[in-house]
């Protein structure tokens, strides 16, 4: 059994790689058409699943591939199908699945593949968890809505089977994910893995007398009433910027990872398969420190926060880990992300050490003469760009993000994984 696992996303394969570099032991991606995150998932074929799974097990780390959507009729067999055409190219280490009628066919054809209960199975109890233990489950992804206590029940329910807690990333507003608000609004399934993220959009109030052309903001309090519940009001906030109603904050439960170890969770899993490069190295390398501490009996260093607020958040929350977070659990102002302390700037392609010169592919403007860090998995290192250059070789002042490259000079290679990040003003 694996104990202390650091499980991080992988978007696509330049992100898994940065993943493993910043201190990952595994990773879960998706399998084309058949994981929640079917629109935006960069495995876009099974060759590129299986090159994955062979960088990961070349460099002893592990894979979980994701087949967790929860099919009508039409989408069961090709998706027991499509996981036996992945099974004729490579082995992952286990399968990511929800839907009970999938598990039993996955059992019955293919009996040697691992199976982990994905969250979207909702396992809230102890009953749930034996059940799916004995249906040769070998680990569950817990409900993101338990508390420390429930965990441990669970724990002294199922014995060794494995358990996997979220820990980081986008919570929905729906139960661990299963909403059907972007169905309604969209035609879009979340279920599906088309999922357009209805809950976090701008909604406003109206007046039922007022033309929405005419609309002014609410200046007062407004409330609603549910008719089973009279004089139980239920107060709305809006402002110039709108109502957010079901716009829930981030998980952060990084300072709390000792409380999920003792309750008896062996995998500490980070969301975010559509986040960049620099999210998923610098959020990777800050749960690995927290965790090697952990292991070494060491008590939480502050320090390790510093990754965590260098990273756009819509703000952060605990969740559930010790009750219902209530109010607290949301973002009422905006449901946009927060800028954290750093701007993400580019990616370190390679060092040329005779010229002394890295070459940068750029995410955001790079400046002559401004300084910025270059983040490697043991460390940062200041640099400040006293010259810089174009593709063409020219000296240029500033270059844009989502131009090919440019080149800075610096005295020392960088390394393989080397994001490079400006600090913002305060």
């Amino acid at each position: 059994m694996i104990d202390y696992e650091l499980l991080m996303p992988a978007g696509d394969l330049e992100k898994m790689k940065y993943a493993f570099a910043f201190g990952a032991d595994a990773v879960y991606l998706g399998i084309p058409k058949f994981s929640l995150r079917a629109r935006e998932n960069g495995f876009k074929t099974l060759g590129q699943v299986a090159e994955a799974i062979d960088y990961a097990h070349a460099i002893g780390k592990k894979v979980y591939v994701t087949a967790n959507i929860l099919p009508h009729n039409s989408k069961v067999a090709p998706c027991i199908e499509h996981i036996g055409k992945t099974l004729d190219l490579c082995r992952p280490d286990a399968w990511i699945m929800s839907d009970p009628g999938l598990i039993m066919l996955m059992r019955a054809e293919h009996p040697d593949e691992a199976i982990h209960i994905s969250v979207q199975a909702n396992t809230v109890n102890y009953a749930s968890a034996q059940f799916w233990r004995d249906m040769g489950a070998g680990r569950i992804i817990l409900s993101r809505e338990l508390n420390v206590r429930e965990i441990k029940e669970i724990r002294g329910a199922v014995g060794e089977m494995e358990l996997e807690a979220f820990v980081h990333g986008a919570i929905c507003i729906a139960y661990s994910g299963r909403c059907l608000i972007s169905t309604y609004l969209t035609g879009r399934d979340p279920n599906q893995g088309t999922c357009t993220n209805s809950c976090r959009w701008r909604y406003k109030l109206f007046r039922k007398e007022t033309p929405q052309e005419e609309y002014v903001p609410l200046k007062d309090q407004f409330y609603i009433e549910e008719s089973e519940r009279p004089g139980e009001l239920l107060p709305i906030d809006e402002d110039e910027n709108g109502a957010y109603l079901m716009n829930a904050r981030d998980l952060c439960v990084i300072e709390h990872l000792d409380e999920l170890h003792a309750a008896g969770v062996n995998s500490f899993k980070v969301e975010g398969r559509t986040k960049s490069v620099y999210y998923v190295a610098m959020i990777a390398r800050a749960y690995r420190r927290a965790i090697d501490d952990l292991k070494a009996g060491r008590s939480f260093d502050p320090g390790n926060l510093a990754d965590i607020f260098a990273t756009s958040n819509r703000s952060l929350t605990a969740g559930f880990i010790h009750g219902d977070p209530g109010p607290t659990g949301l973002k009422y102002d905006s449901s946009g992300s927060q800028a954290g302390s750093h701007r993400f700037t580019g990616i370190v392609c390679l060092y040329d050490p005779s010229a002394k010169m890295m070459e940068v592919a750029p995410r955001n403007p790079i400046r002559k003469g401004a300084g910025y860090e270059l983040c490697r998995p043991d460390g940062d290192r200041r640099i400040v760009v006293a010259e810089l250059f174009d593709a063409e070789g020219e000296p240029v002042d500033q270059i844009h993000g989502g131009m090919p490259f440019c080149r800075i000079p610096v005295d020392e290679d960088p390394g393989q994984f080397a994001v490079l990040r400006e600090r913002l003003e305060d």
